[in-house]
């Protein structure tokens, strides 16, 4: 609400200081609002109401702004990320990050250790159903990590790293537990941020590059419960304070869901 009243007061004071230069003061003598007062004190006067008038249409149209708006970029020098309301499957000329669990899991269903067909990783496999996993693995040169998936004694990846496979980067994200279920403490989910930036910065070809809210999905985090906004504030200061970032002009595009007590709004209110 303060940086809201403080972006209207802004924009009030430029708006009224462009009126106040323009219209010539015999403008504000001729309105007389007290015709007991003096003429100086009814120009303040009407100068005054001006300007709170101006401040409210200001405060109006910022609300409506905000209320209406489906995307926000935050720029500095050396970044710019968009985030934006959006299906990743619809963003175009970018790369695409899917998050799989640690063992690229593949099959579709609704078993606890199966991939949950309205999960984004269930939408992918449904609409480009991959035949071989193991070949797009070792294309990619990615080994195993040395100790195997609590899941079945599975071989798993580390977090955040890349598979590509045409415009999209598949990545193991989620550790599986005994059931088969994904789960990550804070810790991991920062270090598998910092492994992702680290292969987007080799894998995004001078383009675009476009990431769902992680961990917000099926993923289970231990220890607490993150909302999305939360989570999406994690992503954006991971991704602002580490090393490797892609280089201008392509961007970062961050897509996501409208969701209850999720709000563009609220971004960086959380940490």
């Amino acid at each position: 609400m303060l940086k809201l009243l403080k972006h209207s007061f802004t924009l009030a004071l430029g708006i009224i200081s462009v009126v106040f230069t323009f219209v010539p003061e015999s403008f504000f003598q001729n309105i007389k609002l007290i015709a007991t007062i003096s003429d100086e004190v009814n120009i303040i006067l009407t100068r005054s109401l001006a300007f709170i008038a101006v401040l409210i249409l200001s405060l109006i149209i910022k609300i409506l702004y905000y209320l209406i708006r489906k995307s926000i970029c935050i720029k500095e020098h050396n970044y710019s990320i968009h985030i934006k309301y959006k299906d990743i499957f619809k963003m175009q000329n970018c790369k695409k990050v899917i998050p799989f669990d640690e063992c690229f899991t593949t099959r579709v269903g609704d078993s606890p250790s199966d991939i949950n067909p309205d999960s984004i990783c269930g939408q992918y496999l449904m609409k480009y159903p991959i035949q071989n996993m193991q070949s797009l693995i070792k294309k990619a040169n990615l080994k195993p990590e040395k100790d195997r998936s609590t899941f079945q004694n599975n071989e798993k990846y580390e977090s955040g790293m890349l598979v590509p496979n045409g415009d999209y980067l598949l990545m193991p994200f989620a550790k599986l537990d005994k059931d088969g279920l994904g789960r990550m403490s804070r810790d991991e989910f920062l270090d598998c941020l910092s492994t992702l930036w680290k292969e987007i910065d080799k894998y995004y070809g001078q383009k675009d590059v476009c990431i769902p809210i992680l961990g917000s999905g099926v993923t289970r985090m231990d220890g607490e419960s993150l909302t999305q906004q939360q989570l999406l504030d994690i992503i954006i200061a991971s991704y602002k304070i580490s090393a490797h970032k892609i280089k201008s002009p392509c961007r970062l595009y961050i897509v996501c869901k409208k969701q209850e007590n999720f709000s563009l709004n609220k971004i960086g209110t959380t940490m």
